[in-house]
């Protein structure tokens, strides 16, 4: 049934072999000029760590502290013994670069290979990566994960709907990775093509890279005819592998043996309560070239009390909810992008895609949708557009606490990215 033997540890096991290898990761990070001069200030060493509670004791590590020591600032090894590298991708400042030994790698492909077992692939599975590759960690990630499990693997690489269907038609491919934004356009792609969904082998999607609600899921498991599976990682942790739903659906496993997992208040960085959200903190207990302690993710997300019914004890995560420093706020209230999402798609006449823009009128901050809508609701009679444009502001109202202005637009008018979907768009000046 499990892929590791890890995966059904009793928790006071788990949690003595996260201690120890917590011990193993100081002993490593100590050796880079960064964490050298960290844990010396905190005063705690390795031996320090009876449990894994004591991590608290630890400092956090930032996004800032990843840019302020890079290119290879963080390194606990010899430039001469790492033979990969990826970099985060952010668009803007400094980037953050993640350097990976041959063992890293093949932990990596080990903990992704087993996040798909858990949602029921094998290796007698045929494997379309429709993700982008280059220093993107979900390409090569999931690639390498695939081929560890056993799978026929096929690097399809991102955007190019003709391709996607010829290979997956050609070759019989029965599972996918594919961004949740990409997935519903594909979806329409099919349509377009008369592509009946009983002709394809397709049963597993792999979905993640970036940020989605319950109803985008189940939107891409109706129109794809498949199962789809929500996914975490995240470029400073390896990238793709860290927590996966297994086929219960009910939240995403993390790893325990591989990583050790908080959730903080943003505000002070102590625990929160069981079951209520914050801020994620990641911790490396596998990684030998360039561990992270205690990494400050800014994904708000909870534990789920109690145990999967799959059997495994590594705790579940909630789907990520946004990230503390995506927060938008607009007239004094604080809003998330997935919060209108969630509206949006729970609304049947909209499209798969929409923009949200920020711009101002004269001093004061306000709040732009720009919703597709299915061809067959965006008809001549205006009444009927007036109607449906009101109901979708009255949903986002009342999800979000404000007004926004809601604009309808048509089918593919939006423009679409080759990678993760741009969902807001700052218009304001200064």
């Amino acid at each position: 049934m499990f892929y590791h033997e890890t995966e059904n540890l009793p928790r006071p096991d788990l949690e003595r072999l996260q201690a120890e290898r917590l011990r193993r990761t100081l002993e490593i990070a100590k050796r880079s000029p960064f964490y050298a001069g960290r844990l010396a200030e905190a005063k705690v060493r390795p031996e320090d760590i009876k449990t894994i509670d004591d991590i608290r004791r630890l400092p956090f590590t930032t996004k800032d502290d990843l840019r302020a020591n890079y290119p290879d600032g963080m390194l606990a090894r010899p430039i001469e013994d790492f033979v990969r590298l990826h970099v985060s991708s952010g668009t803007t400042g400094t980037p953050t670069a993640v350097y990976y030994t041959q063992r890293d790698l093949d932990s990596w492909a080990s903990l992704v290979a087993r996040c798909m077992h858990s949602t029921g692939m094998r290796r007698s599975d045929v494997f379309q990566n429709m993700s982008g590759y280059g220093l993107f960690t979900g390409g090569l990630g999931m690639h390498y994960g695939a081929e560890r499990l056993g799978c026929l693997t096929i690097p399809a690489g991102a955007g190019n709907s003709k391709r996607q269907l010829k290979l997956l038609q050609d070759f019989k491919v029965t599972c996918v990775h594919i961004i949740p934004s990409y997935a519903l356009h594909f979806a329409g792609f099919l349509d377009q093509e008369g592509v009946d969904r009983n002709s394809l082998s397709l049963r597993i999607a792999l979905i993640g890279a970036e940020p989605h609600t319950e109803q985008a899921r189940l939107r891409v498991e109706e129109l794809l005819r498949v199962k789809a599976y929500n996914s975490y990682g995240l470029t400073e942790m390896n990238g793709p592998g860290v927590a996966f739903e297994c086929v219960e659906q009910s939240g995403m496993h993390v790893w325990e043996d591989a990583f050790v997992a908080e959730i903080i208040d943003p505000a002070t960085g102590e625990w929160v309560e069981p079951g209520e959200t914050g801020e994620l903190v990641m911790t490396n207990l596998d990684r030998e070239g360039m561990p992270l302690i205690r990494y400050r993710t800014r994904d708000l997300t909870s534990f789920i009390p109690g145990q999967c019914a799959c059997g495994r004890t590594h705790r579940r995560l909630e789907r990520i909810a946004g990230r503390a420093d995506d927060m938008l706020i607009v007239k004094g209230v604080n809003i998330y992008p997935m919060q209108i999402e969630q509206a949006l798609l729970a609304t049947p006449e909209v499209g798969q895609n929409y923009l949200i823009e920020l711009y101002r009128e004269g001093y004061i901050d306000q709040l732009r949708v720009k919703v597709e809508i299915k061809d067959e609701y965006f008809v001549e009679d205006m009444r009927a557009l007036q109607g449906l444009q009101k109901k979708i502001t009255a949903r986002l109202r009342d999800e979000i606490l404000i007004t926004p202005r809601v604009e309808l637009v048509q089918h593919d008018s939006i423009p679409k990215s080759q990678g993760k979907a741009q969902r807001v768009v700052d218009l304001r000046e200064g």
